[in-house]
């Protein structure tokens, strides 16, 4: 028995380790394996049409139609390989997250038997009611048409859920009429205008390899898993994703010991079936890590242009929330769920490349000698000078508004961080100084054994919205739970208007060798775009009272921010590109603000209910406890059970001061819905709402700390922050 035994165990370590064991294979050879890319389109496509196809792809050639219905039969018949029975088209309506119709692939012949198809037409273009969707007053309830039509140059996916198998194809969506309805519609937009001025700018250069260039961007996630049980149990997680009070633990994050800390094993295990599942999809996942805060981690990609690496975030979230379900996680990605520890951002690697490979940020090893970097940094100076409020505006919503300037994120106000090098090599361009040959440096670590380490040209400035971080610039300020397409396309728009900054002063010169008058451009925007440079502590008092001497802006509240997509300059930029119209603007701007107020009003009502059905029982029940107690003493002594008195009219004090909060709850919601402006409403639940909100929280934690445990119905603080 002992052998036989043996022989299975050393049977199962075998297999486990044979190459074609579903979990030791490489890499490489499931990456990608749920997705129609160019292996899956090479083998299902006639050759002419898959060439048609990736020129539409890589090379920015119109889609041909009359191809759709070969690709649209490919496509099904590849999703039927897979065991798909339906099709959607998948989209991004402005609310946040995504959206789907299924359909099945189901249809009849004339004969009435039942048959699989899919035509070009389906594949082009889809019908969801667009009736519900935020639209900012442009369309009503009963213009109930919309459309969603096929990005080619984002594949189409498989998506495995239980029973279930889709083929999902990425859109954008329009409604009857033509207008946005989406964040990807913009994005794209974005992208073309941005592309366009920065070839524009490499032929000025003599360039005349590169046939186009592209915007990359890697959305860093951050995220908080806690157990399933304790979710469950938290209505205020549940529904408004983030806790509406919770006593601070003893123990948090102050001794620093979870940042890039050992991973747990359980935790480990489910970020292994994240990478794996991120695989399949064609995800390209890179980094994973402990972050600052206890149960907070991070996920980071490998960079890809733009619009599929914003598709990708958004099939990540999507991912990663129904693995934390299979392995007993809820997944946060709220960008505060947890008072007085760090919350979460999304961290927007920013950067652009040619078609030979060439990152255009990329100062090399002398920068001042790389002339067409320091136009490409100046360009963006120039963009942050002038519509630097668009990016605040870009990533203002409820859930970042506690984040911002709270030590784990920069400031709202909107300054550029290069690093001490390209600081002092700016300085000196703008004061006309002469050549450098300052080059990167080497670090050495006085270890006879260890490699000198290759310094970069910057430190980083984690306090900075938009630093430079070697080449590209990190925008710090997107929250974990946003969309990156809007933050995204509010970069892409600035940088084409520094571009065209550029390119007014360039294009006229008519100079073989454009780069004298290139200097000459750089050194007036460097003098020009001085304000937004700063180099130093972002969550600093000094640094407050200096951007106010600056002229910068500062829109701390998600309302104060939004009020710059009303200005005519913003607007004239938005239809300067092509990318929205000025009433697409007008939409923006409300549906963003009529989220804000509905956030907030959740919140309220939220925690009003809990106060009334968890907190005042809880601390009543503590009361009837340490009143009988008292009065037992009482009899045993006289006045033995004083102690256990003053006890109870702390807590009556408790009870009245929550009570009075519950009203001013009250009063905020019954003056918010009197309120028929709606930016009159947002400010005022930004104001007398959140004021109320805190209030009643400071005193539902303080009951939380002066009840017995075992009365206490709700998990704690360091119950879901350490235990998994």
């Amino acid at each position: 028995m002992v052998s036989e035994h043996s022989n299975v165990e050393e049977m199962i370590k075998n297999l486990a380790l044979r190459e074609d064991h579903p979990d030791r294979r490489p890499i490489a050879d499931t990456f990608g394996a749920l997705t129609f890319n160019k292996k899956a389109m090479a083998k299902y496509l006639s050759k002419s049409v898959y060439e048609k196809l990736l020129n539409t792809i890589e090379n920015n050639e119109k889609l041909d139609v009359e191809i759709a219905d070969e690709v649209a039969h490919a496509m099904k018949e590849w999703a039927l390989a897979m065991g798909a029975t339906h099709f959607c088209h998948w989209f991004q309506p402005q609310r946040g997250v995504t959206a789907e119709k299924h359909d099945a692939f189901l249809t009849f012949d004339r004969t009435g038997t039942p048959i699989q198809r899919f035509s070009g037409r389906q594949l082009i273009q889809g019908e969801p009611d667009a009736s519900s969707f935020p639209s900012g007053g442009m369309r009503s309830t009963f213009e109930a048409r919309g459309y969603t039509a096929w990005d080619p140059t984002s594949p189409a996916f498989v998506l495995r859920t239980g029973k279930s198998v889709t083929l999902v194809i990425p859109t954008a969506y329009l409604s009857w009429t033509g207008e946005v309805l989406d964040m990807k519609t913009p994005l794209l937009r974005s992208l073309h205008a941005i592309e366009d001025r920065a070839y524009r700018v490499l032929k000025l250069f003599g360039n005349r390899t590169a046939k186009y260039v592209r915007v990359t961007v890697g959305p860093e996630q951050e995220y908080f898993l806690v157990s399933k049980e304790f979710f469950n149990r938290r209505p205020d997680l549940v529904y408004a994703g983030r806790t509406l009070f919770g006593a601070s633990a003893a123990k948090h994050q102050q001794m620093e010991d979870h940042y890039f800390g050992s991973i747990k094993p359980k935790v480990l295990d489910f970020m292994a079936d994240v990478d794996k599942a991120l695989f399949e999809r064609g995800i390209p996942a890179k980094t994973r890590h402990n972050e600052v805060a206890p149960n907070q981690f991070e996920i980071a990609p490998i960079y890809e242009e733009a619009n599929l690496a914003i598709d990708h975030n958004l099939q990540a979230m999507e991912i990663m929330r129904k693995i934390a379900d299979e392995h007993g996680f809820a997944i946060l990605l709220h960008e505060k769920p947890f008072q007085g520890i760090n919350g979460s951002g999304k961290h927007l690697n920013w950067s652009m490349g040619d078609s030979d490979g060439n990152n255009l940020l990329e100062p090399g090893l002398a920068p001042k000698k790389n002339v067409q970097f320091l136009v490409f940094l100046s360009a963006i100076l120039a963009g942050v000078d002038k519509y630097g409020a668009l990016l605040r505006a870009a990533v203002a919503d409820a859930g970042n508004d506690h984040r911002l300037g709270a030590n784990e994120a920069p400031p709202a106000i909107m300054s550029v961080y290069l690093g001490t090098f390209l600081d002092k090599l700016l300085t000196e361009i703008e004061k006309g100084a002469g050549e450098t040959e300052a080059t990167r440096a080497a670090l050495e670590t006085g270890l006879k054994r260890l490699p000198a380490l290759a310094l970069d040209n910057s430190d980083r400035n984690r306090t900075s919205p938009i630093a430079f971080t070697g080449n590209k610039f990190e925008f710090r300020a997107v929250g974990a739970s946003q969309n990156c397409s809007e933050p995204a396309t509010a970069m892409n728009l600035i940088v084409a208007y520094g571009l065209d900054v550029v390119l007014s002063k360039l294009e006229k010169s008519g100079a073989e060798d454009i780069t004298p008058k290139a200097l000459g451009v750089v050194k007036e925007i460097v003098k020009q775009t001085k304000r937004v440079r700063f180099e130093g502590n972002g969550y600093s008092e000094e640094w407050q009272k200096e951007a106010a001497k600056r002229g910068l802006p500062n829109a701390k509240t998600t309302p104060e921010a939004l009020e710059i997509l009303t200005d005519k300059d913003v607007i004239a930029l938005y239809e300067k590109y092509g990318v929205l119209r000025k009433e697409e603007v007008h939409a923006k701007y409300d549906i963003k603000l009529e989220a804000y107020a509905k956030t907030k009003e959740i919140e309220l009502k939220l925690l009003k209910e809990l106060a009334l059905q968890f907190v005042l029982p809880t601390l009543a029940r503590q009361v009837s406890s340490y009143g009988d107690a008292a009065g037992k003493l009482d009899a045993a002594g006289k006045s033995a059970g004083n102690a256990l008195k003053s006890k109870v009219v702390e807590l009556g004090k408790l009870a009245a001061e929550i009570d009075e909060g519950i009203a001013a709850v009250d009063a905020a919601l019954e003056a918010a819905d009197a309120e028929k402006s709606l930016s009159k409403k947002a400010k005022l639940l930004c104001t007398k709402g959140v004021s109320a909100l805190n209030d009643l929280r400071c005193a539902c934690d303080r009951t939380e700390g002066v009840v017995e445990n075992c009365l206490w119905q709700l998990p704690k603080y360091r119950e879901m922050l350490f235990l998994l």
